[in-house]
């Protein structure tokens, strides 16, 4: 990357773009989505909003999420509630999933949900995680966020959670 503060990061890890699809580890011609008899897979909007600039636990969940299936969009860093619902609407998703590591958690997660239920998409659950005392947790699932995960979670909770709330929901 010229000029590049940061010279060791490749292009394929740098994916700041919003609406860029999480890229495929294996693409073929026959993948499951393309097939006529297969139905579309979820799509799951991996978003990173506010200042803060981790984004290596968003790529995680993204990369973790592609892996098991689901087609994945990553909206990069320093996204406003805003964009990260323009993006959710026009790409019809059925997850947004957040980080948040700032301590915005209160504000950004309910915006977020207010948004979407705003541009009609109450369907699509908010769900994500990040450094969120369990209070917290617990008052922003009662707002009508989903479940939140903490550091060290396994990826493989996360996707679980969201399958079994597709199947709840009639959706998968």
């Amino acid at each position: 990357l010229r000029g590049s503060r940061y010279p060791w990061r490749t292009p394929s890890l740098t994916l700041s773009r919003a609406s860029r699809h999480f890229p495929r580890k294996n693409p073929s011609s026959s993948s499951p989505s393309t097939m006529p008899d297969q139905e579309p897979k979820v799509r799951v909007l991996v978003a990173k909003p506010g200042l803060d600039g981790h984004d290596r636990g968003a790529k995680v969940i993204a990369a973790a999420f592609r892996d098991a299936g689901f087609e994945v969009i990553y909206t990069g860093l320093r996204q406003t509630p805003e964009m990260i619902v323009n993006v959710a609407v026009q790409e019809d998703v059925s997850v947004v999933a957040m980080s948040i590591l700032s301590g915005a958690h209160m504000t950004l997660f309910p915006r977020v949900k207010q948004l979407l239920n705003d541009a009609g998409a109450e369907r699509v659950l908010v769900t994500g995680g990040g450094i969120i005392p369990e209070d917290d947790m617990r008052s922003l699932e009662a707002q009508g966020i989903g479940r939140l995960f903490g550091p060290g979670t396994p990826t493989t909770t996360a996707i679980e959670y969201v399958r079994k709330w597709l199947v709840q929901q009639g959706t998968s």
